[in-house]
C-alpha cells in the first residue's frame, strides 16, 4: 500500500531524514518507536503531503504521491493527532463530519451522504450516543476516539497517528490501542508513533525504531525492541519481562531498571 524509498528531508542545511525506506501493507500496524527529535513528525509530513522538498519517492498503491491532488490525498491517507481541547464547542458529529468533508472544497457544506458516512464511523467505535456532545467537555479517550471516527469519516484505508495515547491514563491507553488493533483486522493500515514500547510489543504486527533520522531496526517488535537497543534510545537501563505464552514469547512488559533494583535482586 505504501512504499517509501531512499527518503531524504532537510530543514535548510540540516538533515533530518536520511535515505529511509520501508513499506507498509494492507492490514499491517506498523509502529513507530524512537526519542524526541529523530525525525518522526517530519517523516509523518512528508507521508502527509505537507513537506513536499524531500529526496526519494513515496508511492501509495504504486503510485508517486507527488502526483495526488490534495482531494485525492485526503481520500487516501487520514491523520490521527494527539487527542486536544478545541476552541470552539462543536459537537462530535461535526468533529467527524470535518473528516466526511476534507476532500471537498474549503467552503462545502456537507450533504446527506456525509452525515451518513459521519455516523457510521461513529457507531464503528460505539460513540453514537456522544454525536450531540461538546466535543471540548468529552474525556480525553473519548476525544481521541472522535478523532479517530474523524478519520474513518474520511474514507480513507491508511492512518497515520502521531502518538495517539499521548496524555491518555492507562485505561485509555489500552482502549485506544484494542480499537487501532481492531481497524488493522478489518483491513486499515495503520502508521503509529509511540513512546511505550509495550504498545509495539502488544500490538504490532511490525515495529520500526528511529534513531538520529535513520531506521536502526524493523521487524517483529521482539527483534526489533531488545533490551541494548531501548537502552540506546532512551539512554536508560531496561529490563524486558516475557510475560506471554511459551508459543508466542513476545515481550509484554517493559520497565526501566531505576525503579526495580530491590525487586530485581
Amino acid at each position: 500500500m505504501l512504499e517509501v524509498h531512499q527518503l531524504s528531508f532537510s530543514y535548510g542545511s540540516t538533515p533530518v531524514l536520511h535515505s529511509l525506506s520501508f513499506s507498509v501493507g494492507a492490514g499491517e500496524l506498523l509502529c513507530l518507536v524512537g526519542p524526541n527529535g529523530v525525525g518522526k513528525s517530519t517523516l509523518f509530513k512528508c507521508i502527509l503531503g505537507l513537506l513536499r522538498g524531500y529526496e526519494g519517492e513515496i508511492l501509495f498503491n504504486g503510485r508517486s504521491l507527488r502526483t495526488f491532488k490534495e482531494s485525492e490525498l485526503a481520500r487516501s491517507i487520514a491523520y490521527i493527532p494527539q487527542a486536544h481541547v478545541p476552541v470552539y464547542g462543536f459537537s462530535a458529529l461535526e468533529v467527524v463530519l470535518m473528516g466526511a468533508c476534507s476532500s471537498k472544497g474549503l467552503f462545502a457544506q456537507p450533504d446527506a451522504r456525509d452525515e451518513a458516512a459521519a455516523c457510521r464511523a461513529l457507531e464503528a467505535l460505539g460513540l453514537e450516543t456522544l454525536a450531540e456532545r461538546n466535543y471540548a467537555e468529552l474525556s480525553g479517550g473519548e476525544r481521541q476516539l472522535v478523532l479517530i471516527a474523524r478519520a474513518l469519516a474520511q474514507g480513507a484505508r491508511f492512518l497515520v497517528m502521531d502518538e495517539p495515547t499521548a496524555n491518555l491514563d492507562y485505561g485509555n491507553q489500552v482502549r485506544i490501542m484494542e480499537h487501532i488493533a481492531g481497524l488493522t483486522a478489518d483491513g486499515y493500515s495503520v502508521l503509529l508513533s509511540t513512546h511505550n514500547p509495550e504498545h509495539a510489543f502488544l500490538w504490532s504486527t511490525r515495529t520500526m525504531v528511529m534513531q538520529h533520522g535513520r531506521i536502526i531496526a524493523d521487524g517483529p517488535p521482539e527483534e526489533a525492541l531488545t533490551e541494548g537497543s531501548l537502552e540506546a534510545l532512551y539512554g536508560i537501563p531496561v529490563r524486558l519481562f516475557s510475560l506471554g505464552s511459551e508459543k508466542t514469547g513476545r515481550y509484554q512488559a517493559c520497565m526501566p531498571v531505576l525503579g526495580l533494583r530491590e525487586v530485581l535482586r
